[in-house]
């Protein structure tokens, strides 16, 4: 049995936490259509706050979530059933962003000006309930195939990197919004968000190939 190193595990959990907050906050929900309200309206400052104020939010359910996975992982005759449900959740979770890209949240645009940007960010954050399940499916997913650690304390390096992955997609996401929307019909947003729900069938396809593999090839 191989060892891996403190720095090998801590730098594995950043960037994994990293790229998959990184991505999911990508696609064109009402989180990122209000921050880039603020940005047009307020400036780079105040989107900022706004954006902090998610990630405080994000960051309660990302532990919570985290925490939950761990204790399912520790149930060993549990585990066929969490791939089961893992499957299935990637699954929704592509038929849920192909469905709704397009038309989700546009009726709380005007939210942002009632409130300050940082209150205004945690309030949204709070209403973001799909946050939940997508968590802990994505929780349940890395850790069933050891792509992070959750002992002791590299749980939070794991949770550090989430939170940069979600602050800098989402501002990756409003800023390309302002510079490039105008620029070329070939750059738009919504071309993006179209191509997520095919990176959630694609990691379905492969989970129910393992699935496969693991239970049903012998």
């Amino acid at each position: 049995m191989v060892i891996e190193p403190f720095e090998m595990i801590t730098l594995k959990n950043v960037v994994v936490g990293f790229l998959v907050s990184f991505v999911g906050s990508i696609p064109l929900g009402y989180l990122n259509i209000i921050g880039y309200e603020i940005y047009t309206k307020k400036g780079l400052n105040n989107t900022i706050q706004y954006l902090i104020g998610v990630v405080i939010i994000e960051a309660i359910v990302i532990y919570a979530t985290v925490v939950f996975a761990a204790l399912l992982t520790r149930k060993k005759q549990w585990m066929k059933w969490i791939e089961v449900f893992t499957i299935f959740f990637l699954l929704l979770l592509a038929s849920t962003f192909f469905i709704n890209n397009d038309n989700s949240g546009t009726d709380v645009k005007s939210v942002y000006t009632n409130y300050l940007p940082l209150v205004t960010g945690i309030i949204l954050s709070s209403l973001n309930f799909i946050q939940i399940p997508f968590w802990t499916g994505w929780n349940l997913y890395l850790i069933n195939n050891k792509y992070i650690t959750i002992e002791k304390f590299y749980k939070y390096f794991y949770l550090t990197g989430t939170l940069f992955g979600t602050f800098f997609g989402m501002l990756s996401l409003i800023l390309g919004l302002y510079y490039f929307s105008n620029a070329s019909a070939m750059i738009n947003p919504k071309t993006i968000s179209k191509a997520i729900p095919i990176v959630f069938f694609g990691l379905a396809v492969f989970q129910i190939f393992k699935f496969y593999r693991k239970y049903y090839s012998k």
